[in-house]
């Protein structure tokens, strides 16, 4: 049984950071997954692949790992530069601009 840890990436669909402190343990899908051909769906007889585990750290993940014989990968994270501008997002709406707002 073979599984991956790793630190999620923050959600496309928003600008926060949650859910991307913790370290994630998660198996990898040892079965191919199979289209059923009346729904069309994919699906897989590896019930293992479902299991997602979240720890505070990369170390206790790697402990749990090991305690129980999981061969496990680590992918270390690529690490986001702030971005953070000097005025802020009050910056918007100043009343001491110098342009002329366009909008």
């Amino acid at each position: 049984m073979t599984a991956r840890i790793f630190r999620p990436s923050k959600s496309a669909m928003s600008s926060g950071q949650a859910k991307t402190r913790e370290w994630v343990l998660e198996y990898t899908n040892d079965a191919g997954r199979e289209v059923d051909p009346l729904m069309g769906w994919t699906s897989s007889s590896d019930t293992q692949a479902q299991v997602r585990i979240s720890f505070q750290s990369k170390e206790a993940a790697l402990e749990y790992a090991k305690e129980r014989g999981i061969e496990a990968t680590v992918t270390e994270p690529k690490v986001r530069k702030p971005n953070v501008r000097a005025g802020g997002y009050g910056e918007n709406f100043a009343t001491n601009r110098r342009g002329a707002w366009t909008h």
